[in-house]
């Protein structure tokens, strides 16, 4: 199978990138979202995507003339081979739209949605050719994270993971394939793993949240780019592996539902960059310089890799 018109459901910050990504790689997409103002501002936002990730003139505009804003999800999906769904972390909202991805997109077209954390199976449900809906979760931003995990369901079949899959080789990302569905996936799942455990820390008066970022980012934080942990435990030993573990693990946190620090940073109003303080105090300035810091470091990963 061979997927050359895409359909993007959701024109925010990921769907914009996304389109972006799928555009680069030669494939004509068509990018649409419900609300008339994100649709109005997207080739503007793509522009400035295009130049921030170092695309300009003719290039960035070959690039831009594949991607087709749709007035509507009936427009957008009409021909499509794929339709990913790049919406809100709500999944009544997800299954009612890929309720009416399905009445108006061709019959074999693979659909799939972006979801962080929820799963599939759960948001597809519904459906009445669960065969061919299968999850893509990219990682933000598209454009510079090279991961993007591959969903299995119980009932998507072979055939449209590997046409996703070679979709996504093609486009120059690196796609791992989930093949049992569980909320978080892969990466989420050991990404809030740690948080649970750095958040328990400060919780607890072990140390403050500049400490916990300091130590990752100076210490382990610094090989994960070339040695998983897996790839970890046997360079340091199995053995060395399991002793550890029988110390740590017992006193490691183990409850169930979030850090009531957590829910009382929210109940607070402490909501992070986008309220100007969470566990530190954030100026716009400083946001803004966060986001060009880690775009630099993302570029020069790709050079270096």
């Amino acid at each position: 199978m061979t997927i050359e018109r895409i359909a993007i459901i959701g024109a925010g910050l990921m769907g914009h990138a996304i389109a972006i990504v799928l555009a680069r790689a030669g494939a004509r997409v068509a990018l649409t979202d419900a609300m008339e103002t994100v649709r109005a501002s997207a080739p503007a936002r793509i522009r400035a995507s295009l130049a921030a990730g170092g695309s300009e003139g003719a290039a960035a505009a070959e690039i831009a003339a594949r991607i087709a804003v749709a007035a509507s999800l009936p427009e957008a999906v009409a021909g499509a081979g794929l339709v990913i769904e790049a919406l809100p972390e709500k999944l009544a909202l997800k299954q009612a739209v890929f309720a009416e991805i399905e009445a108006h997109a061709p019959r074999r077209a693979i659909l799939a949605s972006n979801t962080s954390v929820i799963r599939i199976t759960d948001i597809m449900g519904g459906l009445r050719h669960r065969e061919r809906a299968l999850g893509t979760h990219w990682w933000n931003p598209p454009q510079l994270v090279p991961l993007v995990e591959v969903i299995r369901t119980e009932w998507t079949d072979e055939e449209s993971l590997d046409a996703v899959t070679t979709l996504l080789v093609g486009a120059g990302k690196t796609p791992v394939r989930v093949e049992r569905d569980v909320p978080g996936f892969i990466g989420n799942r050991l990404q809030h793993a740690l948080w649970r455990e750095a958040i328990s820390l400060v919780e607890h008066g072990v140390c403050s949240a500049e400490a916990v970022d300091t130590v990752v980012k100076a210490s382990f934080g610094r090989r994960l780019a070339v040695l998983g942990p897996l790839e970890t435990a046997d360079l340091v030993g199995i053995d060395l592996t399991l002793d550890i573990h029988r110390t740590v693990l017992p006193d490691l946190e183990r409850r169930p539902g979030p850090s009531p620090l957590l829910e009382r940073m929210v109940a607070e109003g402490r909501l992070g960059t986008k309220s100007g303080e969470g566990f530190r105090a954030w100026t716009p300035e400083e946001v803004e310089a966060l986001h060009a810091r880690l775009a630099r470091h993302l570029r020069r990963l790709e050079t270096i890799l």
